[in-house]
């Protein structure tokens, strides 16, 4: 059954919050006002500030509910989590701002709202990372138990088993199936929890048994008997989710659109469509891009005179690729070949011990070094500093052909790394794999994800083994 503590729990996290923020306003009070580390300016009397920290808490646990960040979040990333932090507390305080402009209260000092703000959204952040990051702990441990009556024995309902062992961190267990044409695993399968009956005998199993969750894993023939099976969940308090029969062929976060009355799935949903999201993520690549130049110049100097040195021709290698909506563009890279040979890799891949490269240019290709002067591209607005890696056009026709869902990369701008480099996907590995990665970032993206995207990489270097 639903748990009655998650009303008490949710009460709690309001409560919390609500300390946090008076805590937080005391904090700041104390260093801006008295700690002497920061200019304190003209005093304002204390009581003022503690009615605003009030408001300024209430409106927060109004945002809070209104976008549900007291709702379960155990299947839900803590990026998501940070994501509704940031933005209730950006939103909260705009409101709060615009209360003191309405109230003509101009004894208020920005310097002390800039640090209360953002003292908050750390301070929430950090207590919720702990806690959700305790959470998982304790779950994995074996507490803190929900569970799952899977409907359905066959490949869907095993596979979504199969799947469920593989997370314990998100404290959900399996009780068992209930299937209609077999009352046993098949022998590869014996492991599995047990078939408990047919699915008509849902209701009583419910009565019987404490279950969380009806997870439906059936085929589309059985189609009929789910408002039976809603039924019943609903009637003993336990939540229903469904598995679509294809979801092979959705994204991994579909979303729910109405046309004319009726709830439609759009099959590719993606976050950068979104004005808002382009905006944001434009914006983040132009300042990093713009101060990864600035830092890497002497880098790009010396890179420039070390090509001249070593062989004849022009430094940068300009070559098409195909990017956002299937346009070409030219990419810029340091020329790692003889000037003679690169135009021949439009058609060809680079080899291991390829005579075609300079030795200095081996060494650019295996440091990635190669790549900088695409923060260039990312300035034009050819391409972003994460995304998808472009590739030539005379590749693209040949792989839109023999690799399922290739021709999707392109519905965003290409980028310099991406998720599946981030993972070791660089160089001479799987374009199906790469592929995967790659419509798992179009289908999550979030500048939370950029950043850690950008600093996995970091952290794992940019020595590339695969690099020819």
């Amino acid at each position: 059954m639903i748990r009655r503590s998650q009303g008490f729990l949710t009460q709690m996290y309001a409560l919390v919050d609500f300390l946090c923020i008076q805590l937080v306003f005391l904090f700041s009070w104390w260093l801006k006002f008295q700690s002497g580390l920061l200019p304190s300016g003209t005093p304002i009397p204390f009581d003022n500030y503690l009615l605003w920290s009030v408001i300024y808490g209430a409106l927060i646990l109004g945002g809070s509910y209104s976008l549900n960040l007291y709702a379960p979040k155990r299947k839900k990333s803590f990026s998501f989590e940070l994501m509704k932090i940031v933005q209730i507390h950006a939103g909260s305080l705009l409101l709060l701002v615009s209360i003191l402009y309405l109230l003509k209260e101009v004894d208020v000092s920005r310097s002390y709202l800039f640090l209360y703000a953002v003292s908050n959204v750390l301070v929430a952040g950090i207590y919720r990372y702990l806690l959700k990051y305790s959470l998982r702990r304790f779950r994995e441990k074996g507490y803190n138990k929900q569970f799952v009556l899977i409907l359905g024995a066959g490949s869907l309902g095993r596979r979504f088993y199969m799947n469920l062992q593989q997370h314990g961190e998100m404290g959900f267990e399996a009780v068992g199936f209930l299937d209609d044409y077999q009352d046993k695993h098949e022998p590869s399968f014996s492991e599995y929890k047990p078939i408990l009956g047919k699915v008509d005998e849902l209701a009583g199993i419910l009565d019987r048994m404490t279950i969380d969750e009806v997870i439906i894993a059936l085929p589309l023939q059985a189609h009929p008997k789910f408002a039976a099976i809603v039924a019943a969940c609903e009637k003993a308090g336990v939540r229903t989710m469904i598995i679509p029969d294809f979801y092979d062929i959705l994204p991994s976060r579909p979303y729910f659109d109405n046309f004319a009355g009726i709830p439609l799935i759009n099959v590719r949903d993606i976050p950068l469509d979104e004005l808002r999201n382009r905006f944001l993520k434009r914006t983040f690549d132009i300042g990093f891009a713009s101060a990864a130049i600035i830092v890497t110049l002497p880098l790009l100097v010396l890179i420039a005179v070390g090509i001249k040195a070593t062989s004849k021709g022009p430094v940068v290698f300009k070559q098409e690729r195909v990017g956002l909506n299937r346009r070409t563009f030219t990419m810029y890279k340091f020329r790692s070949m003889r000037a003679d040979t690169a135009s021949t890799g439009d058609t060809g891949w680079t080899t291991e011990n390829d005579p075609r490269r300079t030795r200095f240019g081996t060494f650019l290709r295996k440091t990635s070094l190669d790549e900088l002067p695409q923060f260039f591209n990312v300035l034009f607005g050819h391409m972003s500093v994460v995304g998808p890696r472009p590739e030539r056009p005379y590749y693209v026709e040949q792989f839109k052909e023999e690799v399922p869902k290739y021709m999707v990369k392109h519905h965003i701008r290409p980028g310099i790394t991406g998720w599946a480099q981030a993972n070791g996907l660089r160089g001479d590995t799987s374009i199906e794999n790469r592929i995967t990665h790659d419509i798992f970032y179009i289908e999550n993206w979030s500048l939370l994800f950029d950043i850690k995207i950008i600093s996995k990489t970091f952290v794992q270097g940019f020595m590339n083994k695969n690099a020819y």
